[in-house]
């Protein structure tokens, strides 16, 4: 097995146990610790905050342990959390360690996109970008559909399953080499000046609707149990949500595919657009086939966003562990952001009518920032490097 294909490997089995848990911990909670839509986003909060910190600390951490022992210990960190769950399933412990969780896993995702990306010129960045957003969106469809079943089989087995993961995961990690190497700053195959002064503002464009797309999906993916259930689809209600993911996962299959959209403005606007079109509809839909079109039109704009913001961040700063914790903290930053203001609309629920309307009224202003960043970016002529 070449060295890309174990890291390919890598991130696809650990996206697996990774988004068990990290979704899976929700309709659990809702099953097994009666958590209402509050305590869940409540325990989101935490995860969101937790991960965060972890990708904030990835860079610096990197540099004093080295990529390839500190992946090991972060996944280290997995295992004991996992087995932890399987084993103390009451509630203060539950809680806990989620948080810790989230943390190692902040800080696990910017060294493997660095060691998938380290070394590579701009072509060859789209092609790996490509690669790994497949290798992780592939599995998130299998791993939500299996939440359902597995809570209904053994709760535990949530825990249990991703623990065998980590094992698989250990072994991979031990073939790396302890350091990635990356492109030079003088490299011939560096892009122009010019163009990355572009290229960063395309980055920042899409940034802006990354942690917009990860602030509404995790204000929705806590209430997704409720929302399906109210629907008359309680056991299948994990499977249903991972229809954004399927969507999400197309859309990395597109660009992945074609690369004219290098350079251009149009998926940036697109993906601005469609995130809250999207989210409307999932939150507010009163029958399943609103709820599933809200999850396309959400799935393939958050898809765009996810990628363009990904591959820009990648060849802007060659590939270093400090890009990637940049990215997985804006991510982080939507998964705490979200659920604090679903706590706020479930507050205003009560005197505007409902849950629902006081989530859209705190929800509006963000939308609305989120798409005049994003075009003022994209308006705004490209100035010199700074």
């Amino acid at each position: 097995m070449t060295r890309l294909a174990r890291l390919l490997a890598l991130s696809f089995i650990e996206s697996f146990a990774t988004v068990l848990v990290e979704r899976g911990v929700y309709f659990y909670s809702h099953e097994r610790l009666a958590f209402d839509d509050a305590a869940n986003l409540w325990l989101a909060f935490g995860i969101g905050a937790f991960y965060v910190l972890g990708a904030l600390l990835s860079h610096r951490l990197a540099v004093r342990l080295g990529e390839r022992r500190l992946l090991l210990l972060l996944l280290l960190g997995h295992l004991a959390s996992h087995i932890l769950l399987l084993t103390v399933p009451h509630l203060v412990p539950f809680v806990v360690v989620n948080l810790l969780l989230a943390g190692f896993t902040g800080a696990k995702w910017p060294i493997i996109e660095s060691y998938i990306n380290a070394g590579l010129d701009a072509k060859q960045t789209s092609r790996a970008v490509g690669q790994f957003n497949l290798s992780w969106s592939l599995a998130v469809p299998f791993s939500m559909a299996a939440v359902g079943p597995l809570i209904a089989w053994q709760p535990s087995s949530l825990f249990g399953l991703p623990a065998l993961v980590n094992l698989a995961s250990l072994a991979l990690v031990l073939t790396l080499e302890p350091h990635p190497v990356h492109l030079a700053p003088d490299h011939p195959e560096r892009l122009a000046d010019s163009v990355l002064v572009h290229y960063r503002r395309l980055l920042w464009s899409n940034r802006i609707s990354l942690i917009a797309s990860y602030t509404l999906l995790f204000i929705v993916t806590p209430l997704m149990p409720t929302i399906f259930e109210k629907l008359g689809w309680r056991v299948w209600a994990p499977a249903l949500a991972s229809l954004v993911e399927i969507v999400r996962t197309t859309a990395f299959i597109l660009m992945f595919a074609y690369t004219g959209w290098h350079g251009r403005r149009a998926p940036a606007l697109w993906a601005a657009i469609g995130l809250p079109i999207g989210f409307c509809l999932i939150l507010t839909g009163d029958n399943l086939a609103t709820v599933l079109a809200g999850e396309v039109l959400f799935g393939a704009a958050a898809g765009v966003g996810y990628y363009a913001a990904l591959y820009y961040a990648m060849v802007v700063t060659s590939a270093s562990v400090e890009s990637g914790g940049a990215h997985e903290s804006l991510i982080g930053g939507g998964f705490a952001f979200g659920p604090a203001l679903g706590l706020m609309g479930l507050a205003l629920g009560p005197m505007l009518g409902g849950p629902t309307t006081g989530m859209l009224v705190i929800v509006a202003p963000l939308a609305v920032a989120a798409l005049v960043g994003s075009l003022r970016l994209l308006r705004t002529p490209a100035r010199a490097a700074a």
